[in-house]
């Protein structure tokens, strides 16, 4: 129930029009003077334009109707204009759909013919209308998003370097490797190439490979079609086909097993894609960045990792350093973090104490920035004063007694997995969620450890 703007010199077109199409629209307007239209369209936008071609006596050449035609464009480029013509003037009918009319009428018309020609036009006008809609959904959800990842803290030399490869790879269309401990922000530098990319107005698409199961891998990364499997009741696109034209993430790629390498590799360098059950080949344009908290010899070994897939994915490579290897940083980070939170729950004047800072400071910090931001969230909410001292913030390391007798990262792994698993009494998705990881990577870390 859309608005009908009818422009036609023969008031008994405009009456005729009237009776037909009452049902079909909320509002209809007619107008026998076209010099108004320019006024009419200024103040209101109608979902369905039928426009005459030709107006003045004597007249049947059809140049003044696509006159209109331009001058409506011009005003509402999204305008679906219906032409209504004469036997005479199909050919000039046609010129204007290339023109951009979307359908035209033969007078006198059938009213069967019209309505459904009317219909088609409003379907269109709606279908252009939720299009536009989701699209600016897409860019607000798009900037929310990024507002929770813009900023990159740090002042310290590793971070300017790290910044410094960010700028240099982003434009290009090169697929990069970011490797990093658990925390320190991977998802971070992915969203930051994107944004600096020639891709930055198309979607960014993150998919943590360690918090899918095997049976669910290739529906989640190359969709399926309908009768694909039991529960496939409808055709879904995977990430990959929906971030075509734009970033993929893949975090924990490491996660991955070979036989859901070689899929991946194939799909990389055939740049085509089979949703499961489908024999359809679908052409996909991606810029691939991924992410692991493996080491680059981890995945160098052929028994858990294949080579080619190796190269395919790491043109370039970004390692981001751990919070202990840039120390300096760890102030600015803290007033970061005080800022959000004193915002997000609505306190004030709350500082951290000098001796605070040093504490904080001199901790390994085995769960990284995402340790810290936890760890300044949770001090403010419980802060009884408007100073935070270095008596008021408890340290999980610290409780194990291994903070001061050990800077062996494995240890403090070892420590923090342990620490998880015994706050959240054993519950392993819980720990995982915790750590930062997927339940699979916990799971290969506790056997590595014997935990």
């Amino acid at each position: 129930m859309g608005k009908l703007l009818v422009v036609d010199d023969d008031k008994d077109i405009l009456l005729t029009s009237r009776v037909v199409l009452r049902d079909e629209f909320e509002v209809i307007r007619t107008e026998s003077d076209p010099f108004k239209l320019q006024q009419i369209l200024r103040k209101e936008e109608f979902d369905v334009i039928l426009l005459d071609m030709n107006y003045s006596t004597g007249t049947s050449n059809g140049i003044e109707g696509i006159h209109w035609l331009k001058e409506i464009l011009k005003i509402h480029p999204q305008s679906n204009v219906i032409l209504i013509t004469a036997y005479g003037e199909l050919n000039l009918a046609v010129e204007a759909m290339k023109i951009g009319a979307i359908d035209f009428v033969v007078k006198p018309w059938d009213n069967e013919k019209l309505l459904a020609t009317v219909r088609s036009a409003l379907r269109l006008s709606q279908s252009k209308s939720e299009i536009r809609s989701l699209k600016s959904k897409q860019n607000v959800l798009r900037e929310e998003v990024d507002k929770s990842y813009q900023e990159i803290i740090g002042k310290s030399k590793v971070m300017k370097d790290v910044l410094e490869v960010i700028k240099k790879v982003a434009p290009t269309n090169a697929n990069v490797l970011i490797l990093g401990e658990n925390g320190t922000g991977k998802e971070l530098v992915a969203r930051a190439i994107h944004r600096y990319s020639n891709r930055s107005n198309q979607i960014f698409v993150n998919l943590d490979i360690g918090t899918i199961t095997s049976s669910l891998f290739e529906s989640e990364l190359f969709g399926h079609s309908k009768g694909a499997f039991t529960d496939a009741q409808v055709d879904r696109q995977g990430r990959i086909e929906i971030s075509s034209g734009g970033t993929l993430f893949l975090d924990e790629i490491g996660n991955l097993n070979l036989a859901q390498q070689n899929k991946l590799l194939s799909a990389l360098e055939k740049r085509e894609i089979y949703r499961v059950g489908s024999n359809t080949a679908i052409p996909i344009d991606i810029r691939l960045v991924s992410a692991t908290n493996l080491s680059l010899n981890e995945l160098n070994d052929e028994k858990n990792f294949r080579k080619d897939l190796l190269y395919r994915i790491n043109t370039i490579q970004i390692e981001i350093p751990s919070l202990r290897e840039r120390r300096e940083d760890i102030p600015l980070l803290i007033d970061f973090f005080a800022e959000k939170y004193l915002t997000q729950y609505n306190k004030s004047n709350i500082r951290f104490a000098e001796d605070a800072i040093q504490k904080l400071t001199k901790h390994q910090w085995p769960g990284n920035i995402r340790e810290l931001k936890h760890l300044v969230a949770r001090a403010i909410i419980m802060c009884n004063s408007n100073l935070i001292k270095a008596s008021d913030i408890w340290l999980n390391v610290e409780s194990t007694g291994t903070e001061s007798s050990s800077f062996n990262i494995e240890v403090l792994e070892k420590n923090a997995i342990q620490n998880a698993l015994s706050e959240n009494k054993g519950n392993l998705t819980k720990a995982a969620k915790a750590l930062g990881l997927g339940r699979t990577t916990l799971y290969r870390k506790m056997s590595k450890y014997d935990l």
